[in-house]
């Protein structure tokens, strides 16, 4: 991607900031500039000090030391909308749409156009908001629909919209493409918006993302800054090793098939509701069976009717060979079936809970003594499975509120684990993490796996599962359309059927045209 000559005076100057929490450094004496129509990649692994460095520039978080520049003048952003004033917008990874809210009144907040009776002009700002999603090639969202009926990728689209439509001079686009199915549709507004000189400091852990559009690449480590290169001069495994300061292989070892004979440990039979048309499956102990599917094509319908929460009109589900209701998540827990959902903020975690009590709410009845909660139970039973993830014991008294993503999305794994069950279902698990805890990810789903629980894994990223899975699901219009099997597990593949072609039969070869 074409990049406008960065002249010699920056827009954006970082001078030693500085941000503390208590006993725990979180940027430290970071340095940075960001030049008219360049793209600067942030990296580092989660804890890094990424996140506190977006917050501090969007008006989020105050630093504690250090000077900011906005085009040569002193910026010290207290809020959001200050920030915006200055001409600096944040698109976050966990989103800031208020989901009782319509499309069309969160792209104007905090102050939507109002009539002659102090009322929100809802017609007006439907039109305006409607031209402004055209203009950003967004054509299939109603303005008048609640954010909160919206898919996650939708939302992530409206989230970058927000951000993109007053025109900034500095954007910050936050993991953009966690949750999108079409990546080219980001590229594409990128393109546009530094065609018109805004500056963007693009944070990703996705090196093919870093490679296509950004010039220059800033890693940060431990709060610090230990790199600041042009991205064509280093390897892969030199960019991993800056920041985890140890050599780190984005693939992943493959472990052998822990598949067990017997009785399936989730068997699914004709299931039809709301998003599931007809679906049937079966899931044996020890396998890790991958779910695949473009956005909206009824993968989370699928995953939140195995525990109740998408009823079903008919069929059944089995769990190790015995008829079951899974008609509640308290029903599903019984039955030693666990959800890890797809959103960890507002779905996954308790955010004004301790990390420790967070993983343990399943288990605080194993943890009591008439009724009491003893401390010091809880924390031998949460210390039971945090090894399994690879969650450090000192972040156990820590609110949970104040970790990184990937310390959050391990303590909800752990709490799967503490409920001692036989099939987790993962939706996502690895979505905004960086390569580090994805390895930790990946090690809990093997050794769960090979212990005898069964795992249904659905990944956006799909090199997971052809790593991890035995076999793959595809989903597409709400329905099974195909399954893989492992020795044919394949990228190619996986995109040919969830692209709409038909599944192939089990001797054919991948089909020799793709629609991406």
């Amino acid at each position: 991607m074409s990049q406008i000559q960065a002249p010699s005076a920056p827009v954006l100057d970082l001078a030693a900031i500085g941000k503390r929490y208590g006993a725990t450094v979180a940027l430290r004496n970071v340095s940075l500039s960001l030049h008219a129509g360049e793209i600067c990649g942030l990296l580092g692994e989660n804890g890094a000090g990424k996140s506190t460095l977006v917050k501090t520039l969007s008006g989020v978080v105050a630093p504690d030391t250090g000077e900011m520049l906005v085009g040569g003048r002193p910026y010290r952003p207290h809020t959001i909308l200050d920030a915006r004033a200055h001409g600096v917008a944040t698109a976050f990874q966990e989103l800031s749409l208020v989901p009782t809210l319509s499309v069309a009144v969160n792209m104007f907040l905090p102050k939507p156009g109002i009539d002659a009776l102090g009322m929100v002009a809802r017609k007006r700002i439907e039109r305006e908001a409607e031209a402004i999603l055209s203009a950003h090639g967004i054509d299939d969202i109603a303005p008048g629909t609640l954010v909160g009926d919206l898919s996650l990728g939708v939302r992530q689209r409206l989230e970058i919209v927000r951000a993109m439509w007053r025109k900034p001079r500095i954007l910050l686009l936050d993991e953009p493409t966690a949750a999108l199915s079409d990546r080219e549709w980001l590229f594409n507004q990128v393109a546009i918006a530094i065609g018109r000189g805004t500056s963007i400091l693009y944070i990703s852990h996705k090196l093919d993302e870093i490679r296509r559009l950004c010039r220059r690449c800033i890693i940060l480590r431990n709060g610090q800054k230990v790199l600041d290169a042009e991205v064509a001069a280093m390897s892969d495994d030199e960019i991993f090793s800056s920041m985890a300061g140890r050599s780190v292989v984005e693939t992943f070892v493959r472990a052998p098939s822990a598949v067990r004979p017997g009785a399936p440990a989730l068997r699914a039979t004709s299931l039809r509701g709301s998003g599931v048309d007809d679906v049937g499956f079966t899931l044996a102990q020890g396998e890790i069976l991958g779910v695949a599917g473009l956005e909206g094509q009824g993968q989370s319908f699928l995953f939140k009717s195995l525990v109740g929460l998408n009823p079903l009109r008919s069929g059944s589900i089995e769990v190790l060979g015995t008829p079951v209701g899974l008609t509640s998540p308290r029903a599903a827990l019984r039955a030693g079936v666990v959800l890890v959902p797809e959103e960890r903020k507002t779905e996954g975690i308790f955010k004004d809970l301790t990390t420790a009590a967070n993983i343990s709410l399943p288990a605080v009845g194993q943890a009591s003594r008439f009724g009491m909660l003893r401390r010091r139970l809880e924390r031998e039973l949460v210390q039971r499975v945090t090894p399994a993830v690879d969650l450090a014991a000192r972040y156990l008294p820590l609110g949970i509120a104040s970790l990184s993503g990937g310390n959050q999305q391990k303590a909800v794994l752990a709490r799967a684990l503490i409920t001692g069950a036989r099939c987790l279902l993962l939706f996502d698990p690895t979505r905004g993490v960086d390569v580090g805890a994805k390895q930790s990810i990946y090690r809990m789903i093997q050794q769960f796996a090979a212990g005898g629980g069964a795992v249904l894994f659905y990944s956006t990223e799909l090199d997971e599962l052809v790593h991890l899975c035995d076999r793959c699901l595809v989903v597409y219009r709400n329905r099974i359309a195909g399954e893989v099997p492992s020795e044919r597990l394949s990228q190619e593949l996986i995109l040919s059927i969830a692209s709409g072609h038909a599944a192939p039969p089990p001797d054919a070869g991948a089909p020799a045209e793709l629609v991406s």
